[in-house]
């Protein structure tokens, strides 16, 4: 990608342009990071870029913003669609130089003034670290550096700071202040003190925000290694309680300590999410952020001890609630729930009849229950027996064991003289309990079960 990124700034540059890669992947290379995607600012205009690139798609052209899709034979191209995730074939960013006027949604710019200066193009971007410029086609590498906002010296200190007055970078677009926590924790940098005060004063603003582009960045923090931190920040920067309050509420909420040795259930959760696998899918990292999320309001104090009684079933409600307000897919959603509603019943495992242990073992993306079973042991107790009993019941029992065709059929049991109706159900479970239990060899044996466990 970075090639082609290079490509379209020499051709720009070969028909009179100027032309620049700008922003995170600036950043990204200067740290020695691979980029996942690529931007390119310009003096050219948009109706002039795309003449150039014929092939462009118009996003943004309103805005200055137009896309140059990799060729359709570049070998980079698979690999780049899946890092940007774009419903576009996989593509640079080609933004005219320009100034905002206003910003009267928080979000998108009253009015655009495309510039012939690189300088009022970058005063206008959210952090230092993603405001300066590289000349990719000077020899050595990285390239020629232009940094008009001190972008390097603060990739150096370690600082996340708004480029300009804090407080009308995030009035421009309140999800910045989202963004500064998930840079602070992915890079593990310092947000700016005054950075941070504009946050914890603007923090109510972010319930203006769309809440898809939420749900979108508290994925991206938990997902990128370092949620912990971005959950703290979150917390201490006032936005926690506006985008997820469910998870601010549970600061505090005391937890019996022969179990939960490591403290509250804030505590806890943040712990967990230390203990995911890397890379993480985005359905395992919100189960186990929501996991325990029906604690708060199940809490009680019993004669023997703290008690959290229902807390699944409360929290698969919750959870519910939280993932249409973030409107997430109906499979994510179902992933999710899934993960919150089952997570206690490891505690059974080892007890657990061979069919309802199978029946366990196959639930849909089941490594995802036992990844975050794991990473709850190890942010409480530490003993990973359960873990290690499930994970090798697991890979030994075959699949076709787990999952077996079905010996008896609905029509089966039309067929013995049943009438359809509940009672159906109740067979087949039957049938398939014994199938799993290894009681029930053939279909003869099945249909010799029914006729003697459910005579006609």
């Amino acid at each position: 990608m970075k090639d082609f990124a290079t490509s379209i700034v020499q051709t720009l540059r070969e028909r009179g342009f100027v032309a620049y890669l700008v922003g995170g992947c600036v950043r990204d290379l200067l740290l020695g990071r691979e980029p996942n995607d690529y931007d390119v600012a310009t003096n050219a205009k948009p109706d002039e870029v795309m003449r150039i690139f014929p092939e462009t798609y118009a996003v943004g052209a309103q805005f200055g913003v137009v896309l140059v899709p990799l060729p359709e034979s570049d070998p980079d191209k698979a690999r780049a669609d899946e890092t940007q995730g774009s419903s576009h074939p996989a593509a640079v960013e080609v933004a005219t130089f320009r100034s905002d006027i206003g910003y009267s949604d928080g979000r998108h710019p009253d009015e655009v003034r495309f510039s012939v200066d690189p300088r009022e193009d970058v005063a206008r971007r959210d952090f230092t670290i993603n405001g300066m410029l590289l000349d990719p086609i000077v020899i050595p590498e990285p390239g020629e550096v232009l940094d008009f906002v001190g972008g390097r010296d603060d990739l150096k200190a370690g600082i996340i700071r708004t480029i300009g007055v804090p407080e009308h970078r995030f009035a421009e677009d309140k999800l910045r202040m989202l963004r500064a926590v998930r840079f602070a924790a992915r890079f593990e940098y310092a947000i700016d003190p005054h950075t941070f005060s504009a946050m914890q004063k603007l923090a109510q603003e972010i319930e203006v925000v769309s809440r898809e582009r939420v749900r979108d960045e508290l994925t991206r923090m938990l997902t990128e290694g370092h949620a912990r931190r971005a959950f703290l920040l979150l917390d201490e920067g006032g936005l926690l309680r506006h985008v997820l309050p469910e998870i601010s509420v549970m600061k505090g909420v005391e937890q019996p300590p022969e179990f939960h040795p490591e403290g509250d259930v804030f505590v806890h959760t943040l712990l967990l999410l230390e203990n995911l696998p890397q890379p993480c899918p985005a359905t395992l990292a919100w189960g186990a952020l929501l996991h325990d999320v029906g604690k708060p309001p199940t809490f009680r104090v019993a004669p023997d001890r703290i008690r959290f009684d229902d807390h699944v079933e409360v929290g698969v409600k919750m959870a519910e609630e939280i993932c249409a307000r973030l409107r997430f897919s109906n499979d994510d959603t179902a992933q999710i729930l899934a993960l919150v509603k089952n997570h206690m019943r490891f505690g059974q495992a080892t007890r657990m009849s061979q069919s309802t242990l199978k029946r366990f073992l196959r639930l849909p993306e089941f490594d995802q229950h036992l990844a975050l079973h794991r990473a709850d042991a190890l942010a409480s107790h530490g003993n990973l027996s359960t873990y290690e009993f499930v994970r090798q019941k697991r890979d030994e029992i075959p699949a076709e064991t787990i999952r077996p065709a079905p010996l008896v059929t609905g029509d089966d049991l039309i067929a013995a003289g049943h009438a359809p109706g509940p009672k159906f159900r109740e067979i087949l479970n039957a049938v398939e309990d014994a199938q799993l239990e290894g009681r029930l060899p053939t279909r003869d044996a099945a249909l010799e079960f029914v006729r003697r466990e459910f005579p006609v």
